[in-house]
Protein backbone atom coordinates (compact mmCIF):
# COMPACT_ATOMS: atom_id res chain seq x y z
CA UNK A 1 0.00 0.00 0.00
CA UNK A 2 0.98 3.16 -0.69
CA UNK A 3 2.09 5.47 2.08
CA UNK A 4 1.01 8.92 2.76
CA UNK A 5 3.61 11.89 2.26
CA UNK A 6 2.30 14.64 4.35
CA UNK A 7 3.95 17.36 5.57
CA UNK A 8 7.63 17.01 7.42
CA UNK A 9 10.07 19.40 7.33
CA UNK A 10 13.60 19.16 8.32
CA UNK A 11 14.05 22.20 9.17
CA UNK A 12 13.26 25.95 9.70
CA UNK A 13 12.10 28.04 6.91
CA UNK A 14 13.15 31.93 6.81
CA UNK A 15 9.93 33.37 5.43
CA UNK A 16 8.07 35.76 7.44
CA UNK A 17 5.13 34.60 9.25
CA UNK A 18 5.82 30.46 7.96
CA UNK A 19 6.98 29.73 11.88
CA UNK A 20 3.11 30.49 12.95
CA UNK A 21 1.70 28.52 9.60
CA UNK A 22 3.95 25.54 10.21
CA UNK A 23 3.16 25.18 13.65
CA UNK A 24 -0.65 25.65 12.95
CA UNK A 25 -0.34 22.84 10.38
CA UNK A 26 0.89 20.47 12.56
CA UNK A 27 -1.73 20.93 15.96
CA UNK A 28 -3.47 18.46 15.47
CA UNK A 29 -0.96 15.98 15.17
CA UNK A 30 0.56 16.68 18.88
CA UNK A 31 -0.66 15.48 22.36
CA UNK A 32 -2.37 17.55 24.45
CA UNK A 33 0.41 18.95 26.60
CA UNK A 34 2.65 19.65 23.16
CA UNK A 35 -0.48 21.44 22.04
CA UNK A 36 -0.30 23.38 25.02
CA UNK A 37 3.30 24.02 24.43
CA UNK A 38 2.68 24.70 20.53
CA UNK A 39 0.01 27.39 21.66
CA UNK A 40 2.41 29.18 24.06
CA UNK A 41 4.98 29.91 20.92
CA UNK A 42 2.14 30.79 19.05
CA UNK A 43 0.99 33.46 21.71
CA UNK A 44 4.75 34.66 22.15
CA UNK A 45 5.53 35.11 18.87
CA UNK A 46 9.29 36.83 18.50
CA UNK A 47 8.64 37.60 22.40
CA UNK A 48 10.11 33.79 22.57
CA UNK A 49 13.92 34.55 22.31
CA UNK A 50 13.15 36.00 25.71
CA UNK A 51 12.35 32.80 27.37
CA UNK A 52 13.85 29.44 28.39
CA UNK A 53 12.72 26.43 28.57
CA UNK A 54 11.49 26.18 32.06
CA UNK A 55 9.46 29.40 31.36
CA UNK A 56 7.49 28.01 28.31
CA UNK A 57 7.09 24.89 30.49
CA UNK A 58 5.43 26.53 33.14
CA UNK A 59 3.36 28.76 31.15
CA UNK A 60 2.25 25.34 29.20
CA UNK A 61 1.53 23.73 32.44
CA UNK A 62 4.56 21.10 31.41
CA UNK A 63 7.77 19.78 31.70
CA UNK A 64 10.67 21.27 30.10
CA UNK A 65 11.71 17.93 28.03
CA UNK A 66 7.75 18.14 26.91
CA UNK A 67 8.79 21.64 25.32
CA UNK A 68 11.53 20.16 24.02
CA UNK A 69 9.94 17.00 22.49
CA UNK A 70 7.19 19.50 20.92
CA UNK A 71 9.79 21.51 19.33
CA UNK A 72 11.85 18.29 17.88
CA UNK A 73 7.96 17.05 16.30
CA UNK A 74 7.72 20.62 14.96
CA UNK A 75 10.74 19.17 12.62
CA UNK A 76 13.42 21.88 15.06
CA UNK A 77 16.42 19.99 16.44
CA UNK A 78 15.60 21.65 19.87
CA UNK A 79 14.21 24.98 21.47
CA UNK A 80 16.90 27.24 20.69
CA UNK A 81 16.80 26.06 17.03
CA UNK A 82 12.93 27.18 17.59
CA UNK A 83 13.88 30.57 19.43
CA UNK A 84 16.23 31.44 16.11
CA UNK A 85 13.60 31.31 13.82
CA UNK A 86 11.31 33.29 16.46
CA UNK A 87 13.54 36.08 16.49
CA UNK A 88 13.53 36.10 12.80
CA UNK A 89 9.92 37.34 12.60
CA UNK A 90 9.65 40.77 13.98
CA UNK A 91 6.05 42.15 15.03
CA UNK A 92 3.63 43.01 12.33
CA UNK A 93 3.28 46.33 12.72
CA UNK A 94 -0.42 47.94 13.89
CA UNK A 95 -2.58 48.47 10.53
CA UNK A 96 -3.00 52.56 10.08
CA UNK A 97 -6.83 53.00 11.21
CA UNK A 98 -9.47 52.67 8.79
CA UNK A 99 -12.36 54.70 9.29
CA UNK A 100 -13.61 53.41 5.10
CA UNK A 101 -15.77 50.13 5.50
CA UNK A 102 -14.19 49.21 1.87
CA UNK A 103 -10.95 50.47 2.84
CA UNK A 104 -10.68 48.49 5.89
CA UNK A 105 -12.26 44.98 3.91
CA UNK A 106 -9.62 45.58 1.07
CA UNK A 107 -6.99 45.94 3.88
CA UNK A 108 -7.86 42.79 6.01
CA UNK A 109 -8.38 40.43 2.97
CA UNK A 110 -5.32 41.36 1.34
CA UNK A 111 -3.46 40.73 4.98
CA UNK A 112 -5.35 37.15 5.11
CA UNK A 113 -3.96 36.64 1.45
CA UNK A 114 -0.53 37.58 2.15
CA UNK A 115 -0.50 35.61 5.61
CA UNK A 116 -1.74 32.08 3.45
CA UNK A 117 0.99 32.64 1.14
CA UNK A 118 4.04 33.50 3.63
CA UNK A 119 2.61 29.80 5.35
CA UNK A 120 2.88 27.39 1.66
CA UNK A 121 6.96 27.39 1.55
CA UNK A 122 6.02 26.15 5.23
CA UNK A 123 3.66 23.49 4.99
CA UNK A 124 3.96 22.81 1.56
CA UNK A 125 6.48 19.45 1.05
CA UNK A 126 7.96 19.15 -2.12
CA UNK A 127 8.57 15.73 -2.05
CA UNK A 128 4.85 15.14 -1.95
CA UNK A 129 4.47 17.62 -4.82
CA UNK A 130 6.73 15.78 -7.15
CA UNK A 131 4.58 12.35 -6.28
CA UNK A 132 1.71 14.22 -7.08
CA UNK A 133 2.88 15.49 -10.50
CA UNK A 134 4.39 11.92 -11.05
CA UNK A 135 0.72 10.37 -10.49
CA UNK A 136 -0.98 12.63 -12.72
CA UNK A 137 1.28 12.59 -15.28
CA UNK A 138 1.08 8.34 -15.50
CA UNK A 139 -3.07 8.65 -14.82
CA UNK A 140 -5.27 7.21 -17.05
CA UNK A 141 -8.32 8.90 -15.78
CA UNK A 142 -8.33 11.64 -13.05
CA UNK A 143 -11.58 12.74 -11.04
CA UNK A 144 -11.50 16.25 -9.00
CA UNK A 145 -13.77 16.66 -5.77
CA UNK A 146 -14.00 19.74 -4.16
CA UNK A 147 -17.19 21.52 -2.09
CA UNK A 148 -18.16 24.55 -1.13
CA UNK A 149 -15.48 27.80 -1.44
CA UNK A 150 -13.12 24.16 -2.49
CA UNK A 151 -15.54 23.69 -5.34
CA UNK A 152 -14.03 26.78 -7.14
CA UNK A 153 -10.47 25.02 -6.62
CA UNK A 154 -11.66 21.84 -7.67
CA UNK A 155 -13.01 23.23 -11.17
CA UNK A 156 -9.48 25.45 -12.02
CA UNK A 157 -7.43 22.08 -10.69
CA UNK A 158 -10.29 20.51 -13.52
CA UNK A 159 -9.44 22.76 -16.46
CA UNK A 160 -5.42 23.16 -15.77
CA UNK A 161 -5.22 19.14 -15.75
CA UNK A 162 -7.50 19.30 -18.95
CA UNK A 163 -5.46 21.76 -20.71
CA UNK A 164 -2.25 19.42 -19.85
CA UNK A 165 -3.73 16.54 -21.60
CA UNK A 166 -5.21 14.74 -18.43
CA UNK A 167 -8.69 12.83 -18.79
CA UNK A 168 -10.52 14.99 -16.52
CA UNK A 169 -13.99 13.53 -14.87
CA UNK A 170 -14.90 16.79 -11.96
CA UNK A 171 -18.46 16.62 -11.86
CA UNK A 172 -20.41 18.70 -9.30
CA UNK A 173 -23.08 16.32 -7.95
CA UNK A 174 -21.29 14.57 -4.80
CA UNK A 175 -23.15 11.34 -5.70
CA UNK A 176 -22.10 11.34 -9.43
CA UNK A 177 -18.38 12.07 -7.57
CA UNK A 178 -18.71 9.33 -5.59
CA UNK A 179 -19.63 6.94 -8.43
CA UNK A 180 -16.77 8.24 -10.87
CA UNK A 181 -14.49 7.73 -8.28
CA UNK A 182 -15.40 4.31 -7.61
CA UNK A 183 -15.08 3.61 -11.06
CA UNK A 184 -11.47 4.38 -11.47
CA UNK A 185 -8.46 1.71 -12.41
CA UNK A 186 -5.78 1.09 -10.38
CA UNK A 187 -3.69 3.77 -12.49
CA UNK A 188 -6.52 6.42 -12.24
CA UNK A 189 -5.90 9.24 -9.56
CA UNK A 190 -8.68 11.11 -7.29
CA UNK A 191 -8.01 14.53 -6.60
CA UNK A 192 -9.41 16.38 -3.18
CA UNK A 193 -9.54 19.70 -2.36
CA UNK A 194 -10.60 20.38 1.02
CA UNK A 195 -9.51 23.45 3.25
CA UNK A 196 -10.30 22.02 6.76
CA UNK A 197 -10.31 18.14 5.43
CA UNK A 198 -13.24 17.04 7.05
CA UNK A 199 -15.92 17.70 4.74
CA UNK A 200 -18.21 14.34 4.57
CA UNK A 201 -18.89 14.63 1.03
CA UNK A 202 -15.25 14.97 -0.12
CA UNK A 203 -13.71 12.70 2.18
CA UNK A 204 -16.60 10.11 1.14
CA UNK A 205 -15.32 10.22 -2.52
CA UNK A 206 -11.31 10.10 -1.47
CA UNK A 207 -12.42 7.07 0.22
CA UNK A 208 -14.79 5.25 -2.60
CA UNK A 209 -11.38 6.11 -4.68
CA UNK A 210 -8.92 4.46 -2.57
CA UNK A 211 -11.24 1.56 -2.04
CA UNK A 212 -10.74 1.18 -5.72
CA UNK A 213 -7.09 1.10 -5.78
CA UNK A 214 -6.92 4.48 -6.87
CA UNK A 215 -4.33 6.91 -5.71
CA UNK A 216 -5.70 10.11 -4.08
CA UNK A 217 -3.88 13.09 -4.17
CA UNK A 218 -5.39 15.83 -1.93
CA UNK A 219 -4.94 19.56 -0.92
CA UNK A 220 -5.80 20.92 2.24
CA UNK A 221 -5.00 23.29 4.99
CA UNK A 222 -4.01 21.07 7.90
CA UNK A 223 -1.43 17.85 7.83
CA UNK A 224 -4.05 15.76 9.80
CA UNK A 225 -7.42 15.06 8.58
CA UNK A 226 -10.39 12.43 8.15
CA UNK A 227 -9.16 13.52 4.21
CA UNK A 228 -5.40 12.95 4.61
CA UNK A 229 -5.48 10.12 6.59
CA UNK A 230 -7.41 8.41 3.38
CA UNK A 231 -4.47 9.67 0.74
CA UNK A 232 -1.49 8.85 -0.99
CA UNK A 233 0.10 11.84 -1.71
CA UNK A 234 -0.99 15.25 1.46
CA UNK A 235 0.00 18.47 -0.19
CA UNK A 236 -0.70 20.88 2.73
CA UNK A 237 -1.01 24.40 1.75
CA UNK A 238 -1.92 26.81 4.55
CA UNK A 239 -2.34 26.38 8.08
CA UNK A 240 -3.11 30.28 8.57
CA UNK A 241 -5.06 31.43 11.68
CA UNK A 242 -8.49 32.75 11.33
CA UNK A 243 -7.82 36.32 10.31
CA UNK A 244 -10.82 38.38 10.36
CA UNK A 245 -13.10 35.73 9.33
CA UNK A 246 -11.38 35.06 6.36
CA UNK A 247 -9.20 31.93 6.61
CA UNK A 248 -11.56 29.68 4.37
CA UNK A 249 -10.61 32.72 1.52
CA UNK A 250 -7.64 32.91 2.22
CA UNK A 251 -6.85 29.09 2.08
CA UNK A 252 -7.84 29.09 -1.93
CA UNK A 253 -5.05 31.75 -2.37
CA UNK A 254 -2.50 28.97 -0.98
CA UNK A 255 -3.89 26.56 -2.29
CA UNK A 256 -4.18 28.02 -6.28
CA UNK A 257 -0.70 28.65 -5.56
CA UNK A 258 0.16 25.71 -4.84
CA UNK A 259 -2.00 24.05 -8.20
CA UNK A 260 0.37 26.07 -10.06
CA UNK A 261 3.36 24.71 -8.69
CA UNK A 262 1.56 21.50 -9.40
CA UNK A 263 0.72 22.15 -12.81
CA UNK A 264 4.76 23.15 -13.49
CA UNK A 265 6.08 20.56 -12.39
CA UNK A 266 3.23 18.39 -14.46
CA UNK A 267 4.45 20.41 -18.00
CA UNK A 268 7.97 19.89 -16.86
CA UNK A 269 7.40 15.74 -17.01
CA UNK A 270 5.05 15.70 -20.10
CA UNK A 271 6.38 18.99 -22.35
CA UNK A 272 5.09 17.16 -26.23
CA UNK A 273 1.66 16.61 -24.74
CA UNK A 274 1.16 19.75 -22.68
CA UNK A 275 2.46 21.63 -25.48
CA UNK A 276 -0.19 20.21 -27.89
CA UNK A 277 -3.47 20.63 -25.77
CA UNK A 278 -2.15 23.91 -24.44
CA UNK A 279 -2.33 25.05 -27.75
CA UNK A 280 -5.14 23.01 -28.42
CA UNK A 281 -6.61 25.42 -25.39
CA UNK A 282 -5.19 28.32 -26.90
CA UNK A 283 -7.19 28.23 -30.18
CA UNK A 284 -10.56 27.32 -28.00
CA UNK A 285 -10.16 30.72 -26.71
CA UNK A 286 -8.98 32.80 -29.43
CA UNK A 287 -12.13 31.57 -30.92
CA UNK A 288 -14.49 32.89 -28.10
CA UNK A 289 -12.43 35.98 -28.14
CA UNK A 290 -14.01 39.30 -29.37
Amino acid sequence: MEQNSATDPSGPSGSTGSLSARIRARLSELRETEARVAQVVLDQGAALVHLSVSDVAALAGTASSTVVRTCQRLGFRGFQELKLEAARQAPEPPPPPVDEPAAHALAATLHASRDALDGVAATLDTGALTAAAEALHTASRVVVVGAGLSGAVALDVAYRLRALGCQVDASPDPLTAQLAAAQLPPDGVCFAISHTGATRTTVDTARRARQAGATVVTLTSYARSPLSETSSQVLVAGGQDLVFGLETSASRIAHLAAVDALTHLLMNLRPEIARRHLDLSADITADHAY
